[in-house]
């Protein structure tokens, strides 16, 4: 379809409505509009495997599903019928279910490098357990997060460091420092700087696994170079700190016990998320028994408040979750998902060099896991080149903020979304040539998640 025949009219009239009732028009920074071309921020009416229909009638092929979190495609059957079994049964009780048990004998199966394990609804809420946790454990107040990550948490503790600070005390912040993904030197410098104040060491164990804040490619590494893990695990133990991997994005896509099982080293604790459920709220804090007793009744020390929701033990969603991780290990998942990336990045590339524009339309990540940057003319990530580039994929019928897979797509899909990048690259090339892609985003340009100013 030409973008410029290309409306969505009621999509349009439903972020009005959003907007008006909801602080950002979305529940998620990242859904919302202002990272989308202008007026062409679709409203899904529901979705089906690995397509999304809109409220206007588009079907799109979907990419980073759920904000990853959709990793088997929507509606997946097995995972459905588990959920379904249990709100027939009933979702919570004033005392624990028999489906707790389960999850976490399922969970900890699954993931055998963790020896006990928590559930709650979202990411932020294990994260900051966790950091709560280590701080408890070691007595010291300062949090070490790597820098070259973007995001941990909602919470204080971290969005005090980004550019969305407002309401933050400046001494919260202060307690949280950033080391370099990598550079093991610089992070014994810093804990030798801090000796005996930082708490833990947090970071995903992989290198790349977001585009930056301003959804550009920030690197382009895959997988940690040897010997990295294992040495910020000897750097924590000879500081005394806690080794936390957050496996939000990692964990089941790297492999089915995260990129712990993958790599071969194992964290004090670490958080999972996202894959889990298969689209149900469901997180996971897990790790080292004396760690995790913490939080519990057995033990004689000062009690740590770890975890206490309400709905951490919806048993629908612990269900989901436990659907999700048999079917993962039962069909090789991770596997399917690393296929399904190589062929696709394989295909953008071959596309992006044939329009020319190879060197500026770029693919990096993990195959389970891939982002893709727009560059200008000089080779630097570029709002406006992504904002054009989001435009002809919409008219094409690709919603895809990145490339993530999920394991419902088939070979049709990849074929259909590497001749949509064909046709976008296309454009991209007449921009290049033009100097100026202002003429192709009919628009203000898409805005990075994280500023300062709306």
């Amino acid at each position: 379809m030409d973008t410029e025949e290309f409306r969505l009219p009621r999509s349009r009239q439903a972020n009005e409505r959003l907007h008006a009732m909801i602080p950002g028009g979305a529940h998620t920074y990242a859904k919302g509009d202002d990272q989308y071309p202008e007026d062409l921020a679709p409203v899904i009416s529901h979705g089906r495997g690995a397509h999304v229909w809109d409220v206007d009638g588009n079907r799109y092929i979907e990419y980073g599903s759920g904000l990853r979190s959709v990793s088997l495609g929507h509606v997946h059957p097995r995972v459905t019928e588990a959920a379904r079994r249990e709100l027939d049964r009933g979702s919570n009780f004033v005392r624990p279910s028999i489906v707790e048990v389960q999850a976490a004998e399922r969970f900890l199966a699954t993931v055998p490098t963790a020896e006990m394990v928590k559930f709650a609804k979202n990411g932020s809420d294990v994260t900051t357990a966790a950091v709560r946790l280590a701080r408890a454990v070691t007595g010291r107040p300062r949090v070490a997060v790597c820098g070259d990550h973007p995001f941990f948490s909602v919470d204080d503790w971290f969005i005090g460091t980004t550019p969305m600070s407002a309401g933050i005390p400046a001494a919260t912040t202060e307690l949280t420092v950033a080391f370099p993904y990598g550079d093991l030197a610089a992070t014994e410098e810093l804990l030798t700087r801090y000796q005996g104040e930082i708490a833990c060491l947090i970071l995903e164990p992989t290198g790349h696994t977001e585009p930056s804040p301003s959804h550009q490619l920030r690197s382009s590494r895959e997988d940690p170079a040897p010997g990295y893990l294992a040495g910020l695990r000897d750097l924590a133990d000879r500081h005394g700190c806690v080794l936390i991997f957050d496996e939000m994005i990692t964990g089941l896509r790297w492999s089915e016990a995260g990129a712990q099982g993958l790599y071969g080293v194992v964290p004090d604790l670490s958080t999972f998320g996202k894959a889990l459920g298969n689209g149900f709220a469901v997180s996971a804090l897990a790790g080292r028994r004396d760690l995790m007793e913490w939080g519990g009744l057995r033990h004689s020390g000062d009690r740590v408040f770890l975890l206490s929701t309400t709905h951490g033990a919806e048993t629908h969603s612990l269900a989901a979750a436990m659907a999700v991780q048999t079917t993962y290990v039962e069909e090789g998942v991770s596997a399917q998902l690393h296929a399904l990336g190589a062929r696709l990045a394989t295909g953008v590339r071959e596309a992006a060099a044939s329009m020319g524009v190879g060197d500026h339309v770029v693919v990096r990540g993990r195959a389970s896991n891939l982002v893709f940057g727009t560059l200008d003319e000089r080779r630097q990530p570029s709002q406006p080149y992504r904002t054009l580039f989001l435009r002809q994929l919409l008219a094409g019928g690709v919603l895809a903020p990145s490339f993530v897979v999920s394991s419902a797509l088939d070979d049709t899909d990849i074929d259909r979304t590497v001749e949509v990048v064909a046709q976008a690259c296309a454009v991209y090339r007449k921009a290049l040539d033009a100097g100026d892609p202002t003429p192709w985003l009919a628009g203000r340009p898409v805005k990075p998640v994280f500023r300062r100013l709306a």
